[in-house]
């Protein structure tokens, strides 16, 4: 492996497969690693006849930091939170988790870490307070445009874009976007890239629903059928809201999907407990945390440049084919509009 000066944190590192903030923390006596990994690594340096440099100070912990007054998106935090977890267990550290929207103790955590993973909705003023400190940050979650914050975010987006692809393969023309509450970014994007897609098709209409997710779909379902509109697909913008219409749909004597299609986005535990089983996209959340973690632990080691560009990681979400969406009783060809 090379004398006895060559020999750093990063050659141990390979040498054990974790990472250099675990070599680092083990060798300087710090929690973090198990004591599994701790001798594995105290072997290793040994073995390779690895010297600590005079002054050489360890990495400080790092903190996973959640917006705790985001309800919506709780399953997603949580698979989040599992991925990056699994991913600090593989690497042999531990974390700090934190549920907090106050700007003071975001803040504070800077300083006392060496890196933050940011969840959720953290509003601009405590994430400009806690990137005052210095400290690398990742962020899950919405970023303003350009931005110069290094993010980890999934595919909304074109989410939108394969759904409508996908029902209108299936004959759909007559689809609904079904918003719910407006205002999250996150159903605007899948809007967009729906809206996108059925612009394509000449003989495709996508029609918008907002109402009350308590106790509003009858209504608003009732106002399109008095505008003439016949839907024969539902993309909800959330599982939830699937689980609202196809529910009010049964109820109604629809047959799904012989009837009507319902196509969810999220894949939580309620979309496989519910008959029929519901069509949806599923979000990687486990990995798009360990991907966090892995790009935080990338940037502590190898902190950005005056002038170095933020980065922007997308993970990929995929259909998730079940039975609440099925082909369109009346067979149609396709139709794309010339570009």
């Amino acid at each position: 492996m090379g004398s006895r000066g060559r020999v750093t944190l990063q050659t141990i590192a390979r040498e054990v497969g974790l990472s250099k903030y675990a070599v680092s923390r083990s060798l300087a006596g710090k929690s973090g690693v198990s004591e599994e990994t701790r001798a594995l690594i105290r072997e290793t340096a040994q073995r390779l006849g690895y010297t600590r440099p005079a002054g050489q100070g360890a990495a400080g912990e790092v903190a996973v930091v959640f917006h705790d007054l985001d309800a919506v998106n709780s399953e997603l935090y949580m698979q989040v939170q599992n991925g990056v977890q699994r991913e600090a267990h593989r690497l042999g550290m531990t974390l700090r988790l934190r549920w907090t929207h106050n700007q003071g103790q975001l803040e504070e955590l800077a300083r006392a870490c060496d890196g933050l993973i940011l969840v959720g909705p953290h509003d601009r003023e405590a994430v400009a307070a806690a990137s005052a400190t210095g400290v690398p940050i990742v962020r899950f979650g919405w970023v303003d445009p350009l931005e110069q914050a290094d993010q980890v975010t999934g595919t909304d987006h074109e989410a939108g874009q394969a759904v409508i692809e996908y029902l209108a393969g299936l004959g759909h023309r007559s689809i609904v976007y079904v918003y719910g509450t407006p205002g999250f970014r996150g159903r605007q994007e899948r809007y967009y890239g729906a809206r996108e897609i059925a612009e394509r098709y000449s003989d495709v209409a996508l029609h918008v629903m907002q109402f009350d997710e308590q106790n509003g779909f009858a209504t608003a379902y009732q106002a399109l059928k008095h505008r003439g509109i016949r839907p024969t697909a539902f993309f909800c913008a959330h599982d939830g809201l699937a689980l609202t219409v196809v529910s009010e749909l049964l109820g109604q004597g629809y047959r799904i999907p012989d009837d009507v299609s319902v196509v969810g986005f999220g894949d939580f535990s309620p979309a496989t407990q519910i008959s029929p089983a519901l069509t949806t996209v599923r979000m990687e959340g486990q990995e798009c945390g360990a991907v966090g973690l892995r790009l935080l632990l990338e940037r502590i080691e190898n902190p950005r440049l005056p002038g170095m560009p933020a980065r922007r990681i997308m993970i990929a979400s995929r259909i998730i084919e079940r039975r609440s969406a099925g082909p369109c009783k009346v067979a149609v060809s396709l139709d794309v509009a010339d570009a």
